[in-house]
């Protein structure tokens, strides 16, 4: 049983009386740029045991009445279809999907806004799609000369050549789906029309990450460092805020290096300007004051870092990223004194791919695979591949088998299922890959139940597996990826192919 290492209520209260307290400070009218993912934060949920992926969802609720609620996406990421990895969709069908579950909460957007727009195609297909179902979008196109060049920035050719979006309450949150979606420089331009208008309004940002009143190099810092190695970025102690106070607090290297520009822009734009000497006056984040379990967070945290080391690797196999981005995990992992094999699950899942070479017919273009579980209890469930399932389908059966304390020789597919399902994909879809990935395998499942009652039991003990640490030892097919997500499952693997061929379908 995990422990838990963070404190919602607290948080909740902390955090929503900073950000009213925040309001006051301007023209009760205030931007706040809301960094990270704003709903499903499971790399917040994974090193502060106990955090709910939805508490920042569960945060506006409570400030309903006082928001308005502005989404940012950089056109570029819309024209390169740059996928959200933990939901394997694109930041524009994200978008939307964020669109849908704010409203399911009772929240509404307020607008969307393209950043750094240039007339693309396929952009300008997903501002129609949007403007037809009667979202109101707007466009934003790079400033020249950003963001050093301030004369053009704060003039009508810069921020004022911006669309200037209405809004109605005192706390405007503007959000988007990854980094780089123009937030801030939408916030600041907001602020600059609120000025032209007569309206004091004021900026301020709300990042979970770093944690400004933990140490430089504590677990959850660092691991914040991992998830961001592709980016280069990194934790440093805020010079400006040690000058101005002489108190230690940590940012990271984009926000310090560009503060002196974004201080000397808000000097121009905000009445009460004089409140930030650092990048640490202009966050808004108590999520520090919220750990209960400091023990329990920092072991938490040093596994996200080993699985971020082995997401990287698989990344770079498939060309997606750069040696230097696994170098950089490595180093950290280094610091910290850990490795592959101190994920628990590693070793198992290696040991059950030797027993599948070992295996006369192994399937999948005869290359073995293995994989491990770790089920709420801490035991290890472990499968490998065959004719008849992948490693990661093994390992379920095996895992809600235990759970759901059945015997460990029962079939709990129906050797009709499998035929049937093998003949599909052979004859019909002339697929040659025979073998049930995850999709597959749950599908094949619940089509027994109508044969073998006991089934009913297994798959009513799947949900026991959301949160439960798996490992493979290839990189997962779609349909296991998809299936593995599904399931709510934390997944790493070994940078192998599954297969000897180049397209897997």
């Amino acid at each position: 049983m995990k422990k838990t290492g963070f404190d919602n209520e607290k948080y909740l209260q902390e955090q929503s009386q900073a950000i009213l307290e925040r309001a006051a400070q301007f023209d009760n009218k205030l931007y706040l740029e809301f960094g990270g993912k704003l709903m499903f934060d499971y790399h917040a949920a994974r090193i502060l045991p106990g955090f709910d992926p939805n508490v920042k969802i569960k945060l506006l609720q409570k400030l309903k009445d006082n928001i308005d609620i502005i989404i940012c996406i950089y056109a570029g990421d819309i024209a390169r279809k740059k996928i959200r990895a933990d939901f394997g969709v694109s930041y524009d069908a994200d978008t939307m999907r964020l669109i849908d579950d704010l409203r399911g909460y009772g929240l509404n957007v307020k607008a969307v806004i393209v950043t750094r727009y240039e007339d693309q195609p396929i952009v300008n297909g997903f501002i129609n799609k949007l403007k037809r179902r009667d979202i109101d979008v707007y466009t934003h196109r790079a400033i020249k000369g950003y963001p050093t060049d301030l004369d053009m920035i704060i003039s009508d050719d810069g921020y004022g050549a911006n669309a200037h979006i209405k809004t109605d309450k005192p706390i405007v949150i503007v959000t988007g789906p990854g980094p780089g979606s123009g937030k801030m420089a939408t916030c600041l331009s907001q602020v600059y029309h609120e000025h032209q208008n007569g309206v004091s309004a004021g900026y301020a940002k709300f990042e979970t990450f770093p944690i400004w009143s933990i140490p430089l190099k504590h677990p959850v810092n660092i691991a914040y460092e991992a998830a961001t190695a592709d980016l280069g970025d990194y934790n440093q102690v805020d010079p400006f805020h040690l000058e101005a106070y002489g108190e230690t607090t940590i940012n990271y290297n984009r926000d310090v290096e560009i503060f002196p520009v974004v201080k000397r822009i808000v000097a121009k734009i905000m009445d009460n300007s004089r409140i930030y000497q650092s990048p640490t006056d202009m966050g808004v984040n108590r999520a520090g004051f919220a750990i209960v379990d400091d023990e329990a967070v920092c072991k938490a945290s040093v596994q996200e870092i080993i699985r971020r080391y082995f997401r990287y690797k698989c990344e770079y196999a498939l060309g997606l990223t750069e040696q230097i981005t696994v170098d950089r995990v490595k180093l950290l992992m280094d610091d910290l004194e850990v490795g592959e094999e101190d994920r628990k699950i590693v070793s198992p899942a290696r040991k059950a791919a030797y027993a599948a070479e070992k295996q006369e017919d192994k399937g999948n273009d005869g290359l073995y695979c293995g994989a491990a579980l770790e089920l709420p209890d801490g035991s290890i469930i472990s499968g490998k591949n065959s004719p008849l399932m992948h490693a990661s389908s093994s390992c379920i059966l095996n895992a809600v088998k235990q759970l759901a304390k059945l015997p460990d020789d029962l079939m709990l597919i129906s050797p009709e299922v499998l035929e049937a399902v093998s003949t599909l994909k052979r004859d019909i879809q002339n697929s040659r890959r025979l073998s049930l990935d995850m999709e597959e395998m749950m599908i094949a499942l619940s089509v027994s139940t109508l044969s073998n009652p006991a089934v009913k039991l297994a798959i009513e003990k799947l949900r026991d597996l959301r949160g439960c640490e798996m490992h493979v030892t290839h990189m997962p097919t779609p349909g296991d990826e998809a299936g593995l997500r599904k399931l709510g499952i934390n997944l790493t693997c070994d940078a192998n192919f599954s297969s000897k061929n180049l397209f897997i379908d």
